[in-house]
């Protein structure tokens, strides 16, 4: 017997017992999750989630599930007495607020209206990326996972005062080219300032070949100055790569997609070509790589283990905790690894960077990464909108959090003159986030930098020389 997908169950859970679908709906919505385990395509055994985007065909990545988790779900009395516990003398005075809203304010507000700021305002003050998708949100948030949308490709988050911080521009896009930083924030859009609950993507996209104009304000620079960007449909190439010296591999992973892992693999194997399938060694690079969907960060630790836990999941429901294991067949045949990090690499690229770590697989060489260890599930409604809700936190194979911690690298780098610079942003310093396991001093203390340029690579390389040479020694 298969079990439902995870995000399926916990989509239908958190929606019985919150109401937030009709009573009279009859068919649950289909839910996808960004950076959430239920997506990933492990291999054939007995009890496990349905792949809901499926980047290919040969995943190995195991995903262990307890089949008592679910049954509580499948329990109506289960979800009766969730639901009886909701708070009638808040819901009562809920009503109270709605009807003098609705009666008496000086102009007439449209019910559909006042309920949409409701729900909003349910989410709010939760952490800053549980958000409520209108209809197109919704559509454009799932274009990105598979790589093409109309843009100006570009990494954000909403900020409480309506502004939008720049997480990671996308290679070669409109952002990139334009000279979109990290850290950047957009303070207006066609001289429009940004107000609270404003759309945080709705203003960066449209029709291709439209320019839009960005507001900005820069960390170093005195006022506010504009930047011209033309919108365009984006295709991200997720991963690229060439030769860097001869055996020596570079490849560049600039965000999870569905076909990430896959176009990684293909990769790998044109390197193993060019090399004459003597490969000594690669340098991953997910600098300033925001993110995205976890199965691919997934595949990608699996293509690059042997054995040993990449990543787990734990929430407030027994079926958010999820592990993930790797399976034989290290697709490198043990050749040397470094992967190299900077403060925009976030979410399911620090997943990566932590699984290889912690199985003493590669050495990780950068900056601290940004720190955002938490799990976003989608969950549909009935009209076409979704919610967006922080589900768990990813545990590294060692039980560490990243959560507003981020990984520490093994080897520190520090920006060239004119390459980047210490980030004023991080997850710690988001307002309301969520708080990390030992997390201590002052918020975001601990930010790295943003490196960019080449110089990290060079670096990077010469470990990887060091690595090869110290298991050559070995060897005698």
């Amino acid at each position: 017997m298969r079990i439902a997908p995870l995000s399926l169950l916990l989509a239908t859970a958190l929606l019985a017992t919150t109401l937030l679908v009709p009573a009279h709906a009859q068919e649950t919505p289909q839910s996808t999750v960004q950076d959430a385990p239920a997506q990933a395509q492990p291999p054939a055994q007995q009890a496990l989630p349905e792949p809901v985007d499926e980047p290919g065909e040969d995943a190995r990545a195991q995903a262990q599930e307890r089949p008592e988790d679910i049954a509580p779900i499948d329990d109506p009395d289960a979800t009766e007495s969730a639901a009886s516990k909701v708070p009638l003398d808040e819901i009562q005075r809920f009503v109270a607020v709605y009807n003098a809203v609705r009666e008496a304010y000086v102009d007439p507000v449209e019910d559909d209206r006042l309920m949409h700021s409701a729900v909003r305002g349910l989410l709010l003050d939760l952490d800053p990326h549980s958000t409520y998708f209108d209809k197109d949100d919704a559509q454009a948030f799932d274009e990105e996972t598979s790589g093409a949308y109309d843009g100006i490709g570009v990494e954000v988050q909403p900020q409480a005062d309506g502004t939008i911080k720049v997480i990671a521009p996308i290679d070669d896009t409109p952002a990139a080219r334009a000279g979109l930083k990290s850290g950047d924030v957009i303070i207006a859009v066609d001289g429009k300032p940004l107000q609270p609950g404003s759309d945080d993507q709705g203003p960066l996209r449209g029709k291709p070949g439209t320019q839009v104009v960005l507001t900005l304000v820069r960390e170093g620079t005195p006022r506010p100055f504009d930047v011209p960007v033309m919108r365009e449909t984006i295709r991200v190439a997720s991963v690229r790569g060439r030769m860097l010296e001869p055996g020596y591999g570079y490849a560049r992973v600039a965000a999870f997609q569905a076909d990430t892992a896959a176009d990684f693999e293909k990769l790998l194997a044109r390197l193993q070509g060019e090399s004459g399938n003597t490969l000594r060694g690669l340098v991953l690079d997910l600098r300033s790589n925001p993110g995205g969907l976890l199965v691919s960060a997934v595949q990608i630790a699996d293509d690059l283990l042997e054995r040993g836990e990449i990543v787990s999941t734990r929430g407030r429901t027994r079926i958010s905790d999820t592990q993930f294991s790797a399976t034989p067949g290290d697709l490198l045949h043990g050749a040397p690894l470094v992967v190299l990090v900077d403060a925009g690499s976030a979410s399911a690229a620090e997943v990566l960077a932590g699984a290889l770590d912690d199985n003493n697989r590669a050495r990780i060489v950068g900056s601290r990464t940004f720190g955002k260890g938490s799990v976003q599930t989608l969950l549909p409604l009935d009209n076409g909108d979704s919610v967006k809700l922080t589900t768990a936190r990813y545990y590294t194979p060692s039980g560490k959090s990243i959560q507003a911690r981020g990984i520490e690298p093994d080897v520190v780098l520090h920006p060239a003159n004119g390459a980047g610079g210490k980030a004023d942003y991080a997850e710690a310093l988001l307002p309301g986030h969520l708080r990390g396991d030992g997390e201590e001093g002052e918020a975001g203390s601990n930010a790295g930098d943003v490196l960019d340029g080449d110089a990290p690579i060079t670096a990077a390389l010469a470990e990887l020389k060091k690595m090869g040479a110290g298991a050559a020694a070995a060897k005698r």
